[in-house]
């Protein structure tokens, strides 16, 4: 199915980071009959709304990209809420796809399914092999209930099911939010508010020792595409990274130097850090030709360029 580039793709989450540059990828590639929703016209926490949607427009394939997200402060503080409202939009379009005729869907899942202490680089082997991290436990188990739901319907021979578990992701369409961004729109606000306002310091959260792997969106959706159209791997998972990982102290250098920040740059170690380290194993996707463009230096760049543009959410 993937060939026939006049296939009915739904791309739940279009208006988000991830969904966007998938969006932007299906039409690069010339995919011509996708079908979008905003939350204003279709909300998908509505059981009802989402079911009367899937059985009217009957979507092929389905991109499943829209959760609710956030950095570490909006997850340990509202765990209750990341849980909920992301079990709530997987069920409704999961079981609602899966009544009307879909035959593809790609899950767009998360590093943070992956145990707090696992061997380095991670392993789509150890998934569920430990304790989740507990400053996003909420979010994770919903992920995991969403793999393991898309993964029992392929079993079934409902579709074929993809289950992406991307590395940390930033972009267009980034979320710079001080109460909810990750770190590392986070940090692109810091830096570039500093330099705007003539600030000497800048305070970051943590020891910034811990080490992180990020991934441009439009890379992500690159490689998503390229599983939809070449997955070999059936409903297992399929970690999409960039290869390497950086301290969160190279990060917050690498970024002020492309804000132009001069000055100095105090860690308050009173904050969480999260987990030491996660650098993912992307073997099974550079096995199909997946092989990222774009590094952290011109990533950072491109995402500074964009916030000083106001493109972002803030």
């Amino acid at each position: 199915m993937a060939a026939d580039k006049n296939a009915k793709i739904y791309v739940a989450g279009h208006n988000g980071m991830v969904g966007s540059a998938i969006l932007r990828r299906l039409r690069r590639e010339g995919y011509g009959n996708i079908i979008t929703r905003s939350r204003a016209e279709l909300d998908l926490l509505r059981q009802s709304e989402t079911e009367d949607f899937f059985a009217s427009v009957r979507p092929e394939a389905v991109f499943l990209a829209a959760a609710r997200v956030g950095g570490i402060m909006a997850n340990m503080t509202n765990q209750a809420a990341f849980l909920y409202e992301n079990l709530q939009i997987q069920n409704n379009v999961i079981h609602s796809a899966s009544r009307n005729g879909t035959k593809k869907f790609i899950f767009l899942g998360s590093s943070c399914v992956y145990p707090r202490e696992c061997p380095q680089p991670i392993k789509e082997d150890y998934f569920l092999t430990g304790p989740f991290e507990p400053t996003n436990e909420g979010y994770a188990i919903a992920k995991i209930a969403g793999m393991k739901l898309c993964a029992h319907l392929a079993r079934e021979g409902v579709w074929d099911a993809a289950a992406i578990i991307p590395c940390n992701l930033y972009g267009p369409g980034d979320n710079f939010d001080p109460a909810s961004s990750h770190v590392m729109a986070a940090l692109t606000k810091r830096f570039a508010d500093a330099v705007k306002d003539g600030a000497a310091r800048v305070t970051c959260w943590g020891t910034g020792t811990p080490r992180r792997e990020f991934l441009h969106a439009d890379d992500l959706a690159r490689g998503t595409v390229m599983l939809f159209e070449n997955n070999p791997y059936g409903s297992e998972p399929v970690n999409l990274g960039y290869g390497s990982d950086i301290a969160i102290k190279d990060l917050a250098g690498t970024i002020a130097e492309a804000a132009g920040f001069k000055g100095d740059i105090i860690w308050d170690e009173s904050k969480p850090d999260g987990m030491t380290r996660k650098l993912m194993d992307a073997a099974r996707a550079r096995a199909i030709g997946f092989v990222p463009e774009i590094d952290i230096e011109k990533g950072a760049r491109l995402l500074i360029d964009e916030y000083r543009r106001g493109a972002g959410r803030s």
